[in-house]
């Protein structure tokens, strides 16, 4: 070998190798390349995000630390905590000076969170219990009924959630075709509208395929030879079904359960059509001190902290079921 071929030779010499057995330097500059080109792709979103839902939740959550003056107007030249303790009271003094300790819902707003929670959770539990069938049995069908069974729970998602609303109030109505049913049978008119019976079955209706496409997201990837197993060693249907269909599927639960409960807490248009206004909810609530209380600090208050439990239960969702969904 000759001294002119040497330097040539350690010019095309590979660097070090990765775990792929690619050149680390070439590897390096290919993933910055390939993240440059995603974030150049992604960046029309990002700031369609930004603009769009950034930037209003912090207008939000700076309102809700303004003052509302005598005139009916906002002034947000003295923060202050005044919003959140109007939606506490305290029984024990205060801590600091200015927080509440301990804190307690005021008796309307207290009334409030618990009527929401209490729909909201009465309607996660209905979406599960007839979603589980339905999505266990979607998952176990063949790909083409499964395919039009798909575009079924897709359907109602073609019209505006509102015109769906109005239509269930003509169903419900004293005049409509529930009630008429009931008078042919004999059993009278039936009285639905504006109850909270209407409130849940227009919820219901309006979040249920948030229920079924995460449980048949999470039942269709189950490993069937697990089921069989358990059989073949003796456990019966229902015991196959709590020991591995249910451990299988809880991410899709879980998903599902947080997808449906968040939008009920916080729903507005199904209570104020269906339910008449007569059954005051978090959503009813905050948008009457918008638009009729004309104090926005309250209502931003209120807003921030229901953006808050969503949050909490969003992030649970991603600690507990989405990693694995």
């Amino acid at each position: 070998m000759s001294a002119v071929d040497a330097p040539l030779q350690d010019e095309v010499r590979p660097g070090p190798l990765d775990r792929r057995g690619r050149v680390k330097d070439l590897s390096a500059a290919h993933q910055r390349n390939r993240r440059r080109q995603g974030f150049l792709m992604a960046l029309p979103a990002y700031a369609y995000l930004v603009v769009f839902f950034a930037v209003p939740l912090l207008i939000v959550v700076v309102y809700s630390f303004a003052t509302r003056n005598r005139f009916g107007g906002t002034d947000l030249s003295g923060w202050n905590l005044d919003s959140y303790d109007g939606l506490f009271t305290t029984k024990f003094g205060r801590l600091f000076g200015f927080i509440p300790y301990p804190r307690v819902f005021d008796d309307l707003v207290f009334d409030i969170v618990w009527r929401s929670i209490g729909l909201a959770v009465l309607t996660t539990v209905i979406c599960l219990i007839l979603a589980y069938p339905f999505s266990y049995f979607l998952a176990t069908r063949r790909p083409a009924v499964r395919n039009v069974m798909l575009v079924f729970v897709m359907i109602p998602f073609w019209s505006n959630f509102l015109v769906r609303n109005y239509a269930w109030r003509i169903l419900l109505g004293n005049d409509g075709p529930v009630s008429q049913l009931t008078e042919a049978i004999g059993l009278g008119e039936t009285r639905i509208l504006f109850t909270p019976t209407a409130i849940v079955l227009g919820l219901v209706y309006g979040f249920l395929p948030f229920m079924i496409l995460p449980l048949y997201a999470a039942i269709e990837r189950t490993d069937w030879s697990l089921l069989e197993a358990s059989r073949d060693l003796g456990a019966t249907g229902f015991q196959t079904f709590l020991r591995v269909t249910l451990p299988l599927s809880m991410p899709g639960v879980i998903a599902g359960s947080i997808l449906v409960f968040i939008p009920s807490l916080g729903a507005y248009v199904t209570p104020e059509i269906l339910g008449g206004g007569k059954q005051v909810l978090l959503g009813s609530y905050i948008v009457t001190q918008f638009l009729t209380a004309r104090n926005w600090p309250v209502g931003a208050a209120a807003s921030t902290v229901l953006m808050a439990v969503m949050l909490i239960a969003t992030l649970i969702y991603f600690r507990k079921g989405g990693r694995t969904l």
